[in-house]
């Protein structure tokens, strides 16, 4: 933190130490210029030209720095925007520790805020009135708490955030919730979604693939939404809902997939793209396994691909492949 305000007042150290010479040279010759207006006014005035706005504060941290402290000065004697600014910088462990030698800057409900919507970025309770009294630190504690109890038994955690207030029972709050959080175990979120078929319908509608490239839509998906170990109903379920949301997002699939809209009907597209969906998680797992020791060539996978879905053209199926052996698995 010392660090971090030696850079805030780096700048004006520089300021303050260029005008401590009040005075500019010319090329070459190094004469001291007229002095200007301001100058006059500032000798009338009795108050020195160079002076800069705020240099008090390298002045604190050099008479600290003299004493032996290391540069470091006491927040409150900062202004409160720049203290909260420095503050704004820690982490809830280093934000508590702070608010033990400065309780009221540490307490600060904004710094708390902050962090709980920089952690959990959806939250039903963000949306109503707080009440008299209401304290982000302890809201804080309670999101923490909770994602560690989801972490270890998914059910039981939704059901702390629902018991706090956290979270409204409605598919669309749990689905942003998820959507907009970091901290939950994959394994438990995946378990979670596959039994709450309706949370995981509303967190499909979340994502927005218009004009993305079919396998980085895929790896984005799958970054929300992680892909089961083992092929199933539910790989199959989520390749579905995938196709649905991306044709949904891209009104010129048809174009893209090389098929003209009086051949095909709008199933057949989300058809197709359930097809190449499949075809790049088995080329993905044949790239990247180290079992597999004959890799997939590029001319086997356009002619693998082309075979299930006839209409979808040469070049695009080529650089599916090319995306994949770039790039790296789509559910990875």
């Amino acid at each position: 933190m010392g660090q971090g305000l030696w850079r805030v007042v780096r700048n004006q150290q520089l300021h303050q130490d260029f005008g401590d010479q009040c005075y500019l040279e010319q090329e070459g010759e190094g004469q001291r210029m007229e002095p200007t207006q301001g100058e006059h006014l500032a000798a009338r005035r009795g108050m020195p030209h160079c002076q800069v706005p705020g240099s008090d504060i390298s002045h604190l941290l050099h008479v600290r720095r003299g004493k032996g402290d290391q540069g470091f000065i006491d927040l409150e004697m900062l202004p409160p925007e720049l203290s909260i600014t420095i503050l704004s910088y820690l982490n809830a462990t280093d934000l508590c520790l702070a608010s033990c030698v400065w309780q009221g800057l540490g307490s600060d409900e904004y710094l708390w805020q902050g962090l709980c919507k920089s952690t959990w970025g959806h939250c039903s309770i963000y949306n109503r009135r707080v009440p008299i009294g209401f304290s982000y630190r302890k809201l804080y504690m309670q999101l923490d708490e909770g994602s560690l109890t989801f972490n270890a038994n998914a059910l039981e955690g939704i059901r702390y955030f629902m018991s706090k207030g956290i979270l409204v029972d409605h598919p669309q709050e749990i689905a942003k919730f998820i959507f907009y959080t970091r901290t939950l175990n994959w394994k438990m979120l995946r378990m979670y979604l596959d039994e709450r078929r309706d949370v995981l319908d509303e967190l499909v509608t979340l994502h927005n693939f218009s004009n993305q490239f079919l396998p980085n839509a895929l790896r984005d998906f799958f970054r929300h939404i992680h892909a089961p170990e083992e092929r199933g109903e539910y790989l199959e379920t989520l390749i579905t809902k995938f196709s649905h949301r991306f044709c949904a997002c891209n009104t010129r699939l048809v174009q893209q997939l090389g098929l003209s809209p009086g051949e095909r009907r709008h199933e057949s597209r989300q058809d197709a793209v359930y097809v190449l969906c499949y075809s790049l998680i088995l080329l993905s797992i044949d790239l990247t396994s180290p079992h597999v020791k004959n890799k997939m060539s590029k001319r086997e996978f356009i002619r693998n691909t082309r075979r299930a879905a006839q209409n979808i053209s040469e070049d695009f199926v080529g650089h599916l492949y090319d995306n994949i052996y770039l790039i790296g698995h789509v559910a990875a």
